[in-house]
């Protein structure tokens, strides 16, 4: 008896400005990086095939790869202590 595995289709993502805000954000959360690491700091933590897309997405909305991660977070609501 053989078995045949699925053949999976590698596709590619493609990356708003949301979502990458919202993968920076659980980063910074879950201690792996600092708000005030460079953007191209989160090319760690994503398949490098989308770093093009990413990069045009960044660019689109003014944003450098040398810019904060903390540039992608400006809309975090702080609570006093």
């Amino acid at each position: 008896m053989t078995t045949t595995l699925p053949t999976t289709q590698t596709s590619t993502l493609h990356y708003t400005l949301q979502m990458l805000c919202d993968e920076a954000k659980q980063l910074v959360d879950s201690g792996l990086v600092s708000r005030q690491q460079p953007i191209f700091t989160l090319c760690r933590y994503i398949a490098a095939r989308e770093w093009p897309l990413i990069e045009a997405e960044l660019e689109e909305h003014d944003y450098l790869l040398r810019d904060r991660i903390a540039d992608l977070l400006t809309h975090e609501t702080w609570t006093n202590d």
